[in-house]
């Protein structure tokens, strides 16, 4: 039986050759009883219908098989891996530069914390009002990150934005010189001078390659001269906006289940697999 979150046929076209690429070399043993097929589709439906491993549909591979290849898959790497090329091709497909970009919008997102949450993920953000964790997204203007970093709720996001360059800094010492700098567009709760001096202790030459803009939020007299009240979406910011609408299409990342903050990481990263499949199948 398909499912809503099933590979379609152009979706498997897309996946089935980088999969020797990106999965961690495996020792021979007897050969499988479920495709590569089959186990993603079980990864998927567990990611948008948010049900306990042990929930799958009995049509898809047990759950065992189908937790145990994700575990492998998301300890070894390969779902960052695989991010970092379908992002790629996203953006070759949008006829944009494959890596470099001259705009990354970043903002972090609050989410609550479930039981299974461990005392490493447990945070109480004052700003939000949320005990859990925070997602920090890097994205381009097609909305799909370059970078996520999940913390604490209780990290601050400049400190989450910190860490998140911070542990990216690769890619920005190996941008080309004949790149302008990448402007990094941000909402009124960060403060760039607090972030140029911390950064620039970690890579002195980091101001060199980015520079950070704020963009400027709507007061009530201008909206009132718009005739809006509420909620408006600040030109460009509002493409990160809608990637974290996206990320809530997602039941299993409505609110946090993952113990770990590197767990909740690969789940966020898996979320954006799917979507860039999606796209790169059907634009």
């Amino acid at each position: 039986m398909s499912y809503s979150s099933s590979l379609t046929d152009e979706e498997w076209g897309i996946i089935e050759p980088l999969l020797p690429i990106i999965l961690p070399n495996k020792k021979r043993t007897r050969p499988s009883d479920w495709t590569k097929r089959e186990i993603l589709n079980g990864i998927f439906y567990q990611l948008k219908n948010g049900c306990n491993w042990q929930d799958l549909p009995k049509d898809l591979p047990p759950y065992s098989t189908v937790y145990w290849h994700y575990k492998q898959w998301r300890t070894e790497g390969a779902l960052d891996k695989l991010m970092s090329v379908l992002h790629s091709q996203v953006r070759k497909q949008a006829k944009k530069k494959e890596k470099w970009t001259t705009l990354m919008i970043i903002d972090s997102q609050a989410v609550k914390n479930t039981c299974n949450a461990s005392i490493e993920s447990k945070g109480f953000c004052h700003y939000k009002c949320t005990n859990g964790i925070k997602r920090h997204l890097a994205v381009d203007i097609l909305g799909f990150p370059f970078f996520t970093h999940c913390t604490k709720a209780s990290v601050t996001d400049d400190q989450g934005l910190i860490e998140l360059l911070s542990n990216n800094l690769d890619y920005f010492r190996s941008k080309p010189v004949n790149i302008p700098k990448i402007t990094i567009l941000l909402d009124s709760g960060y403060h760039p001078d607090k972030l140029t001096e911390s950064l620039q202790q970690v890579y002195p030459q980091i101001m060199t390659k980015i520079r950070f803009e704020v963009a400027p939020k709507p007061s009530r007299a201008e909206k009132a001269a718009q005739g809006k009240t509420g909620f408006v979406p600040v030109p460009t910011r509002w493409v990160i906006e809608r990637s974290n609408a996206w990320v809530e299409r997602c039941k299993s990342l409505v609110k946090n289940f993952e113990r770990t903050l590197i767990n909740a990481t690969a789940k966020l990263n898996l979320c954006f697999i799917r979507l860039m499949l999606n796209q790169l199948a059907h634009q």
